[in-house]
């Protein structure tokens, strides 16, 4: 079996691999990428438009989560992949146990901290009155259960570790629809406290998935069992070491989305706030699918490119880049001509709609050319240069769009809170695709050589 896939990502055409690698991971995102959205529909039309904005912009506090869970399952996840290969049982067998121990420290200081700073947070971001009060109402519930969703995120990565896909997404999907059944009951059922039924839906959510996980690892799984729950000094430094880029990523992804609200309040107070807010939700989500794709693409070309196969790594690149054009079409075509209906979903007025909707539009103007630059930073991490993959996203995110975010709005005030963007990742793309291409002749001439 093990040999049929590899011999598959060796020889079938890529538009083949493409359908069939990244279709199950685009549907299955797309399940897990539902629930944001539907949580920001739900609030809009259940309570109004400022709870809406109020889970948008406590959002970007719930990455020290992410950041956390990706930090522990990533790191984790790669030492197991190898010591499964090596055959090393005794490093498999430890690795849950140190997992779960630092999941366990990391949630109690985040549970605490979140709490105490919610209200100092949204201040910072510029929300004021309902939007803020909202907000810390929301997060005071979230941060309840910090232990649950860093258990099953982290724990959920090892179990991609081990090659069950379908298991994992299985699990976050069931999450997914259980908070979005949950979601409208409890915001209905709660009356005045509707904003801290949301938060309930999701902890509740993310409580049975930790649950169902927590099974898995005692009960059901073959390898990788829960011994004793400590920390393994070997494998932590592994798990940093690894772990760190990628919650840099999430760390990162935070600070862009903190500056995008802090600058749609200053500029253009509570209605761009709120805008904000729907267009970051639609966003996200279109985001999704994107990363679905080049989970499809990753093994594709690092398989390849190990068996130096580089014809086949400059066709796959080819194929996926084209897909993930007309994948990104799919979400902006509609994106563009439905703006209004699509707005109005969350609970966002007409008055805010009419005034703010091409603001909307040039925010998502670039939107098509992202499955280019998805795939171009996935191509990097697949062939093992994780260096320029960094570079890519750390120009991105740190070194263009922060201090164009915060001298751009000076000079052409609350425009450019929207074009700011769009422009840097525009610049991002033109660089990543240079980049990909130098990378790819760099693989034709040592072909010619060899």
């Amino acid at each position: 079996m093990k040999q049929d896939i590899k011999e598959q990502l060796l020889t079938k055409r890529p538009i083949d691999l493409l359908f069939q690698l990244s279709i199950p991971a685009v549907i299955g995102m797309i399940v897990i990428g539902l629930y944001p959205l539907m949580d920001g529909i739900f609030a809009g039309k259940i309570i109004g438009q400022n709870a809406m904005a109020a889970c948008g912009v406590a959002m970007p506090l719930t990455f020290f989560n992410s950041g956390v869970s990706t930090l522990l399952g990533v790191g984790s996840a790669s030492v197991l992949s190898r010591a499964i290969g090596k055959g090393n049982q005794k490093t498999v067998d430890k690795i849950m146990g140190n997992l779960i121990y630092w999941v366990v420290l990391f949630s109690v200081i985040i549970t605490i901290g979140g709490i105490l700073l919610a209200p100092h947070f949204l201040s910072m971001v510029g929300a004021t009155g309902e939007i803020k009060a909202y907000g810390v109402r929301y997060l005071r519930v979230i941060f309840i259960g910090s232990l649950f969703v860093n258990f099953t995120q982290s724990a959920n990565m090892v179990m991609r570790g081990e090659g069950l896909m379908k298991k994992a997404m299985t699990i976050m999907g069931l999450g997914a629809l259980l908070n979005i059944v949950l979601d409208p009951i409890l915001m209905i059922v709660m009356g005045e406290y509707a904003i801290e039924g949301a938060a309930l839906a999701t902890i509740t959510a993310q409580f049975v998935q930790a649950a169902v996980t927590l099974h898995y690892f005692l009960k059901k799984s073959k390898v990788v069992k829960i011994h004793k729950i400590q920390s393994d000094a070997e494998i932590k430094k592994e798990m940093f070491s690894v772990g760190s880029s990628a919650m840099m990523m999430q760390l990162l992804f935070m600070i862009q989305q903190t500056m995008l609200y802090k600058m749609a309040f200053k500029y253009g107070g509570d209605t761009n706030g709120v805008l904000m807010a729907a267009s970051l939700r639609v966003y996200a989500f279109s985001f999704i699918p994107l990363w679905g794709m080049s989970q499809g693409l990753q093994p594709v070309v690092g398989t390849n490119f190990g068996a130096k196969q580089y014809d086949r790594v400059r066709q796959t690149m080819k194929v996926f880049s084209i897909g993930g054009l007309i994948l990104a079409a799919i979400f902006w075509i509609p994106s563009l001509l439905l703006s209004s209906q699509i707005l109005s979903l969350f609970g966002v007025e007409s008055n805010i709609i009419a005034q703010g909707v091409g603001n909307f539009r040039l925010f998502y103007s670039v939107f098509i050319l992202y499955g280019v630059m998805v795939m171009s930073i996935t191509f990097f991490q697949s062939i093992g240069n994780g260096k320029k993959a960094g570079i890519i996203v750390m120009l991105r995110q740190l070194f263009l769009f922060v201090p164009a975010m915060i001298l751009l709005p000076m000079i052409f005030g609350v425009k450019a809170v929207w074009f700011t963007q769009p422009l840097v990742d525009f610049i991002m793309i033109v660089v990543g695709i240079f980049m990909m291409i130098g990378e790819l002749n760099k693989m034709e001439k040592e072909k010619v050589q060899a």
